[in-house]
């Protein structure tokens, strides 16, 4: 299953809600305070008998130039004057395309292509030395005065180790942290969760339980199924049927708006052409995996993201230190 800009919509309202939520954010939601913003899309299996299909048009097309684009023109944009109403979607659309036209056209060195291991086995992928790829990262710079120099890395796969679509925002470091508590603090970090479950949790630090003084990240979390509807009687609409509401309401924010059309393929369509012409050939990974081996240097290299190695998060219900303290 996709998931559109609507699932997206939900979230809006925490980034620009009334104060005090608007007031955090113009003082967190810009380049003096993030460190990058990632938008990640990855499915645990492959073509399955679509490869004809999927072999024209690679994972770029297929997700990283509408799905997760739309995506991050809504968490990047500024706000609308308003987000609910009859004029509400002209004025989404509006700012998104202002994010847009800030984007200069993506480079060949932005951008680390990989395949998975078998995928011309499928019957109906007929060029059996196609270079189409599976897997993608790619790395776009904002260029306006709010995300000058922030890193947004899209990320988007087939056949990888989980189903999962996320927009993950990385603040920088805490000033001073290391010496106030003479260890590496773990930075902290927004997570929104489109699939398979639509989460939004804030991983930040606190005191060790017990005599320790170390600081261990845990989470601040909203589950909207176990928060809303954990009686059973009802459920979070799927994307299709928000999609269909509103256009029985005459809701036009959730589409795509013409200029919004041309201007994203302007960003993305002399890198494809390169690709193609030139046989730009993917790493090949195995299915299962995070993806080619070198793909996570490549994204910790072009986003300056730093991992916690030590946290853990499963659906909420573990959060622990794997190492001793």
């Amino acid at each position: 299953m996709r998931f559109d800009a609507s699932s997206v919509h939900i979230h809006l309202i925490l980034l620009f809600s009334p104060f005090p939520t608007t007031h955090y954010r113009e003082n967190m939601w810009n380049r003096s305070n993030v460190q990058c913003v990632m938008l990640t899309f990855k499915e645990p299996f492959g073509t399955e008998g679509r490869g004809g299909y999927f072999d024209q048009y690679g994972i770029i097309r297929d997700i990283i130039q509408n799905h997760l684009l739309q995506v991050m023109t809504l968490l990047c944009m500024e706000c609308p004057n308003k987000l609910s109403g009859p004029d509400a979607g002209e004025k989404i659309r509006d700012e998104k395309v202002n994010v847009l036209e800030s984007i200069p056209p993506v480079t060949l060195d932005e951008v680390y292509l990989g395949q998975y291991e078998g995928y011309t086995d499928d019957e109906t992928i007929t060029n059996k030395d196609s270079n189409c790829p599976t897997f993608a990262i790619i790395r776009m710079f904002i260029n306006n005065p709010r995300w000058a120099g922030v890193p947004i890395i899209f990320k988007a796969g087939k056949a990888l180790n989980e189903r999962k679509a996320e927009m993950r925002i990385q603040f920088k470091d805490a000033p001073a942290a290391s010496t106030l508590f003479g260890t590496d603090v773990p930075r902290n970090e927004l997570v929104i969760k489109l699939q398979p479950e639509e989460t939004i949790y804030l991983k930040s630090n606190i005191k060790t339980p017990g005599f320790s003084t170390a600081p261990i990240q845990s989470e601040l979390e909203v589950n909207y199924d176990t928060r809303y509807f954990s009686n059973g009687c009802e459920s979070n609409p799927d994307a299709y049927s928000r999609l269909i509401l509103d256009v029985l309401r005459g809701q036009s924010a959730s589409f795509v708006r013409s200029d919004e059309l041309i201007r994203a393929w302007e960003i993305f369509t002399p890198v494809l052409h390169q690709i193609d012409n030139e046989n730009v050939q993917p790493h090949t990974y195995k299915v299962g995996t995070r993806g080619p081996e070198g793909a996570d240097e490549f994204y910790n290299s072009k986003s300056g993201y730093i991992r916690n190695n030590d946290y853990v998060y499963d659906h909420g219900v573990v959060c622990r230190k794997k190492s001793s303290l």
